[in-house]
């Protein structure tokens, strides 16, 4: 079961390499979607449900880093489910949210946007971590039509 672990969080780590490199190849953007898919699988073997959902968000937004809504808001709405699901709330939540306003975003429709980044600010009312706070209102500032 470690190998599992092991395997999750190093293709975690290699898809935000990927999703935040600028030239990026064919190769590497197919070993990007690839990769977080093959990491929310081995998270579905040896993880919690947070890892889960964390999961779900990681492969929504190479979805969205690609501009391709529909999986992108598939794997948003995946990710609320879980968290809905097991009770995950604070920095979980408000990122599950952000999730779906990223994807509503892509897919144009801004109006859908603005309303899950509301649901976002609110759910992030219960991030204690300055820090944790501070890389959710930076990652909130890259939602395109929210403001």
């Amino acid at each position: 079961m470690s190998d599992h672990r092991a395997i999750a969080v190093g293709l975690f780590n290699r898809v935000w390499e990927l999703m935040e490199k600028t030239d990026r190849t064919p190769a590497e953007t197919d070993e990007m979607i690839h990769g977080a898919h093959a990491s929310r699988y081995h998270w579905g073997i040896v993880g919690t449900p947070e890892n889960w959902e964390r999961g779900e968000w990681q492969v929504s937004r190479v979805y969205a880093v690609l501009g391709r809504a529909e999986p992108c808001r598939k794997h948003a709405e995946r990710c609320l489910e879980i968290c809905m699901e097991h009770g995950i709330g604070s920095w979980d939540l408000a990122f599950a949210f952000e999730a779906l306003a990223r994807a509503a975003s892509v897919a144009g429709d801004f109006d859908e946007a603005k309303a899950f980044a509301e649901k976002a600010y609110e759910a992030s009312k219960a991030i204690e971590d300055e820090e944790d706070l501070e890389h959710f209102h930076e990652a909130m500032e890259t939602i395109r039509g929210i403001r």
